[in-house]
C-alpha cells in the first residue's frame, strides 16, 4: 500500500509531496517540492498524476494538510480528481488528535515526533538516491521543540528561511499508514 502525503504551501513555503510505501516497514519512495507560487490546481493535478500512476493506482491513499487554505484543495481532490480516498488532516498546536473517517485534527508535534520514533526504531527507511533525501534529513535534524509561555509545546522548523515541508509531508503519509496500529493515533506517544 502507498500513501501520498501533501504539505501545502505557496508563496513562502513549498508544497511538498512524499510517497511512502508500507511493507514490513515504511519506505520513502518519492520526495518532491513544487516551485514556490505553484497554483493549487497544479498541485492537485500533480498529486492526481501520481495517484493514477500504474504502480500506485488502486493501491494508494492521499493525506492532505487541510490547515488554512487546505480545505478547498481537499474538496478539489475529493471531487474525483485523484481517484482514491483522501484523508484531510488539520494540523494543530493542540494536545490530542481527534476526528473520524477521513477528517482529522492532529497536533504537529505528534506528526513530527512520530516520524522520529519510526526512524529511531528502524521502521522508516529513506532512499538515499532520492533527489530531496538530503533535504528531508536536514529538515528532520533541524526540527526544534519550543515551549510557549502558557506551558504548551510546539514542534517544527525554527528561524527565517527554515522549512519543514518535506518532513511534514512524510509525517502525514506515515501517520495515515500507521494510524490503526497499536498506540499510533489512538493514544499519546510515550514521552510526548
Amino acid at each position: 500500500m502507498y500513501f501520498i502525503g501533501l504539505d501545502l504551501g505557496q508563496r513562502r513555503d513549498y508544497s511538498a509531496v512524499a510517497v511512502v510505501e508500507k511493507t514490513d516497514c515504511l519506505h520513502v519512495r518519492h520526495l518532491e517540492r513544487l516551485a514556490l507560487g505553484t497554483p493549487y490546481a497544479a498541485v492537485v493535478a500533480r498529486v492526481s498524476e501520481m495517484a493514477w500512476h500504474r504502480e500506485l493506482r488502486g493501491n494508494v491513499r492521499v493525506v492532505v494538510d487541510a490547515t488554512g487554505v487546505g480545505a478547498p484543495v481537499v474538496e478539489m481532490m475529493r471531487s474525483g480528481r485523484v481517484g482514491c480516498r483522501v484523508t484531510a488532516v488539520t494540523i494543530t498546536g493542540g494536545e490530542q488528535e481527534h476526528g473520524r473517517g477521513e477528517d482529522w485534527h492532529v497536533p504537529k508535534k505528534d506528526l513530527l515526533s512520530g516520524v522520529r520514533v519510526l526512524l529511531e526504531e528502524g521502521q522508516l527507511k529513506i532512499q538515499r538516491e532520492l533527489e530531496e533525501a538530503a533535504t528531508l534529513v536536514r529538515e528532520l535534524t533541524e526540527i526544534r521543540v519550543r515551549y510557549a509561555a502558557g506551558g504548551g509545546m510546539q514542534m517544527g522548523a525554527e528561524g527565517a528561511g527554515q522549512h519543514d515541508d518535506l518532513a511534514v509531508a512524510v509525517a502525514l503519509a506515515c501517520w495515515r499508514a500507521r494510524r490503526r496500529e497499536i498506540g499510533w493515533g489512538t493514544r499519546r506517544l510515550p514521552g510526548v
